[in-house]
């Protein structure tokens, strides 16, 4: 790996300059709904943005999966984003993070526009700056390991057959080299919820890694008594067990009496949200979303600071950015991944995806420099938004 070397022979991280910003939106259909206690998924939507620099290095990345807001999100990029970066230096990072960060302030607007504008930039930024160094983003970052172990996002709810499609799915994954489930759950009782992870705790075994992921759709007492029933079931966290409108001091309970790692961050759009669930004694596992709360640079202040409290740092979701940000810092969790159906822009979209992925439950970073990403072009047109 060799870094990018102006004419003059200087390197051309010190001085490149941006040039502009391209992004283009993606939507397809998923073959089946992806059905939680809170939501209804029917398309896996993201935007390609690309930061095109005067050293001829072009970085990209995809963020998000918007599909109401995703146009509101490509204006605001380019209207407003757009004309502060153009000159700037890429390699100063914090810098363009602070000027965007002004887009978020308007009190009328939707922030999460502006907050997922803002995480689509400096993600590309960030590549950019990892191809102009000639190094792989988790190396830069500090290099904590060099393969990370992954648990799938799954579990979804069936109108029927749940149980027997729980067991399959459990054999699939374990098929496909990926040891964990992270379980949909929250949209039923706690007695019938409990059967469903009894289910994947059968099906998958001892060592397989069970989560849970009620996407706070449960009371506090739903949600200890959920924890009574699964007592014996080891589960590695559970996820957002509580209703969103209490859930600091709920989580707080659910971890002191019930006993059970618990994950959340992913519902927070800053570091101070962060803040207030470490300092609440809420979790265990902070799972701030980059591409929800303005990218991988506040994503990784969020880690430093979760590692003050002894907490874990995860992704939610996206691995094309979760697997390289847990391997780039002590604290790193797990990755989460999903399976092609729920994913597909994982496994087609990036060119270079090794055919099979996950070994023994664990994904090894790619060594390209920036997010180490290559795009298909002809599935990039297929899924273009129309």
């Amino acid at each position: 790996m060799t870094s990018a070397i102006r004419q003059d022979g200087a390197p051309a991280l010190v001085d490149a300059r941006i040039t502009r910003i391209e992004t283009i939106p993606l939507r397809v259909e998923l073959e089946r709904p992806a059905t939680g206690s809170t939501l209804k998924l029917t398309h896996r939507c993201t935007i390609v943005t690309r930061v095109h620099t005067d050293a001829g290095v072009v970085g990209e990345c995809f963020n998000g999966n918007d599909d109401e807001l995703q146009p509101a999100i490509i204006s605001l990029i380019h209207d407003e984003l757009e004309p502060l970066l153009k000159g700037r230096r890429v390699a100063a990072i914090d810098d363009a993070w602070a000027a965007t960060r002004r887009a978020t302030e308007p009190f009328l607007r939707d922030r999460r526009v502006a907050l997922r504008a803002q995480a689509c930039v400096d993600s590309a930024l960030h590549d950019a700056v990892g191809k102009l160094a000639g190094l792989p983003l988790h190396l830069m970052w500090g290099g904590a390991r060099e393969r990370v172990p992954v648990v799938a996002l799954g579990g979804y709810y069936r109108q029927s057959g749940d149980l027997e499609a729980l067991a399959d799915e459990v054999a699939e994954l374990k098929a496909f080299g990926i040891h964990g489930l992270k379980l949909k759950l929250g949209g039923k009782t706690p007695a019938e919820d409990a059967l469903r992870a009894q289910t994947v705790r059968r099906a998958g075994g001892d060592a397989f890694v069970l989560a849970c992921d009620a996407n706070q759709g449960w009371s506090r007492e739903e949600a200890l008594e959920f924890v009574r029933r699964t007592r014996d079931l080891n589960l590695a966290w559970f996820e957002e067990p509580c209703r969103w409108d209490n859930d600091r001091a709920d989580m707080a309970v659910v971890r002191t009496v019930g006993g059970v790692p618990v994950a959340a961050g992913q519902s927070e759009l800053s570091r101070f949200g962060c803040r207030d669930l470490l300092v609440a004694g809420a979790i265990d596992i902070c799972n701030f979303d980059a591409s929800w709360g303005g990218g991988p640079t506040e994503w990784r202040r969020v880690a430093m600071l979760a590692s003050a409290f002894n907490v874990s740092i995860m992704q939610h979701l996206e691995p094309q950015i979760g697997l390289m940000m847990s391997a780039g810092v002590a604290n790193g969790r797990y990755a989460e991944v999903m399976l092609p159906w729920r994913d597909p822009f994982f496994y087609k979209l990036i060119a270079n995806q090794p055919a099979r992925p996950f070994v023994d439950g664990f994904y090894t970073l790619p060594t390209a420099p920036g997010w180490g990403m290559s795009f298909d072009p002809e599935y990039l047109e297929f899924a273009r938004r129309k």
